[in-house]
C-alpha cells in the first residue's frame, strides 16, 4: 500500500515505514509553503465530530480544512440523533451522503471501526480511550524538525500505557526508533498492541522496551514524553494515580539521565507540579509549543492525502 490508496486513520497501523515518511515530508512541505495548498480541499466538506472535549484537535482540524480551501462542520455528539440513541451505522451512512470524510474524537476505539466498515468516507480518529494518531503524526513530525531524522532517535515515554503510549510505540517503530515506555506496575501498556509495535520496529531497525524505573529509561534519551496521569474519564481515580505515579514526575532530576541535547514533548494539557515540573515544560528544551503547532501542519497533510 502506498499512501495514495489509504483510506483512513485509525490507529497508524494503516501506514508502512515508507507512507509515514510520505506523510511527514507532505507536512514539512505544508508547513513551508502553506500558500501552495490553499485549494487542495476545494468545494469538499469535513465533519468535525466531538464525544470528547477538545482544544488542540478543535482548532487544528478547524484551521486546516479552512486553509486548504475546505468547510469544517463542527459537530457535537450531544447534539446529533446519536445522543438520543440512533446507531452510528445509520448516522455514518446518513454522513456519508452529505460530507467528504469525518474526523471524530471520542471514547471507545470500536466506535471508529464501526465508521470505518460502515461508511463510505474516510475516518480519521482524533482521538480515542486506545490511539491518538494524529497527536503522534505531529511529533513525528517535530523529531524530523529537530533532528534531521527520526531513525535511531530514543524516544522515553514516561507514565500511563494508555492511548499516547500506544500510538508512540506504533509511531516509533514505523520510524525505526528506539522507544521505552516507562509505567508503574499495574499501568502498562495493552500487550497486543506492545507485540505489534514490537514486530513491527524488528523490520525497522528499532525497538520497543517497557520499563518501570522511569530513570532507567530515560538513560541517553534523545526524546523525554510524558502526558497527564489521569486521562479524560479518569477523574475519579485522579487521586489514586497520583499517589502509584509520584515518581514518575519528569523533572530537572530526570532529564539529567537523557542526552544534553534531548527536547522535552508532551501532547498537552499538561498538570504542573504532577507529571512535569515547571522547570521542565517551560525551560529550553522544551518544545510542547512547536508541537502543539505540528498538529496543524500534519493533519493537513493528512487530509491532503486521504481527499486531494
Amino acid at each position: 500500500m502506498t499512501t495514495k490508496t489509504l483510506k483512513h486513520m485509525l490507529t497508524l497501523e494503516e501506514l508502512t515505514p515508507v507512507d509515514l515518511d510520505e506523510l511527514i515530508h507532505l507536512a514539512l512541505e505544508v508547513k513551508r509553503d502553506p500558500a501552495a495548498y490553499g485549494t487542495t480541499l476545494a468545494g469538499k466538506k469535513v465533519a468535525l465530530l466531538f464525544e470528547k472535549a477538545s482544544t488542540r484537535t478543535r482548532m487544528s482540524f478547524e484551521v486546516g480544512v479552512v486553509e486548504l480551501g475546505g468547510y469544517p462542520l463542527f459537530l457535537s455528539g450531544s447534539d446529533l440523533q446519536i445522543g438520543r440513541g440512533e446507531p452510528i451505522t445509520d448516522t455514518i451512512q446518513v454522513m456519508s451522503r452529505y460530507v467528504d470524510a469525518l474526523m471524530i474524537r471520542t471514547y471507545a476505539h470500536e466506535t471508529v471501526e464501526t465508521l470505518a466498515t460502515s461508511g463510505s468516507i474516510p475516518i480519521i480518529n482524533g482521538l480515542t480511550d486506545t490511539h491518538h494518531p494524529c497527536q503522534v503524526l505531529a511529533d513525528l513530525l517535530t523529531i524530523e524538525e529537530t533532528f534531521g531524522s527520526r531513525q535511531g532517535k530514543a524516544l522515553t515515554y514516561i507514565g500511563d500505557g494508555n492511548n499516547m503510549a500506544h500510538s508512540l510505540m506504533l509511531g516509533g517503530a514505523l520510524s525505526g526508533m528506539h522507544i521505552r515506555i516507562a509505567s508503574p506496575d499495574g499501568y502498562t501498556v495493552d500487550e497486543t498492541i506492545y507485540n505489534k509495535a514490537a514486530a513491527l520496529a524488528e523490520t525497522t531497525g528499532g525497538s520497543v522496551t517497557l520499563y518501570t524505573d522511569p530513570i532507567e529509561a530515560t538513560i541517553e534519551a534523545d526524546i523525554v514524553y510524558t502526558d497527564v496521569f489521569a486521562s479524560m474519564g479518569q477523574e475519579d481515580e485522579a487521586e489514586e494515580r497520583l499517589a502509584h505515579f509520584a515518581s514518575f514526575q519528569v523533572n530537572d532530576t530526570l532529564m539529567t539521565s537523557a542526552r544534553d541535547e534531548a527536547i522535552f514533548l508532551h501532547c498537552l494539557p499538561a498538570h504542573r507540579g504532577e507529571e512535569v515540573t515547571a522547570n521542565v515544560i517551560d525551560g529550553p528544551q522544551s518544545l510542547v509549543f512547536d508541537q502543539a503547532e505540528n498538529r496543524l501542519h500534519a493533519q493537513k497533510a493528512l487530509m491532503i492525502t486521504l481527499l486531494a
